[in-house]
C-alpha cells in the first residue's frame, strides 16, 4: 500500500515538470528575440510565465504557453464549454487582469512548434477584465 502511495506521489511530481516545459521553452523562445521585437517589457513576460505554471497545474489543462502578446495559451484535457469555463473561472479568480486563451484544434493542426504556438493572438478571447467587469 506504502509503495502505491510513494508511486502516486511521483507520477504526480513528475508530470509537472512536463507542462512546466513548455511554459519555459515559450517564455525562453519570446524573450531570446526570436519570436521577433517585444511586444512588452521583459517584466510582463516573467509574470506570464509564472501565470502559465499556476495554469499548467489546473485540473482541465494539459499543457499551457506564454504567448508574444502576454497571453496565456492552454491546450484543454476536456475541451467542452462546461469543463473550460470552471478552468477559465479560476484563471480569472487568481489573474483577473490576464487573458487564457484556450488554443483551438485549428490552431493545434496550424502550430505544431514553440515558434507557431507563442505568435497565436489572444485578443480573440475575452479577457478576465471584461469578464470581471473591470472594463466595458
Amino acid at each position: 500500500m506504502r509503495w502505491l502511495a510513494c508511486m502516486t506521489v511521483l507520477l504526480a511530481i513528475s508530470a509537472h515538470p512536463a507542462r512546466a516545459e513548455s511554459c519555459s521553452k515559450s517564455r525562453e523562445y519570446i524573450l531570446n528575440n526570436a519570436a521577433g521585437d517585444l511586444a512588452l517589457p521583459p517584466k510582463a513576460y516573467e509574470d506570464s510565465f509564472k501565470r502559465c505554471l499556476a495554469t499548467a497545474t489546473m485540473s482541465n489543462v494539459k499543457d499551457a504557453y506564454v504567448l508574444k502578446d502576454g497571453g496565456i495559451g492552454a491546450i484543454p484535457k476536456q475541451d467542452m464549454v462546461s469543463a473550460t469555463a470552471g478552468t477559465l473561472s479560476r484563471f480569472c479568480d487568481a489573474y483577473p487582469r490576464a487573458t487564457l486563451h484556450f488554443l483551438t484544434r485549428r490552431e493545434l493542426v496550424q502550430a505544431k512548434s514553440i515558434p507557431s504556438i507563442v505568435r497565436i493572438s489572444s485578443t480573440s478571447s475575452t479577457s478576465c477584465q471584461k469578464i470581471k467587469g473591470l472594463i466595458e
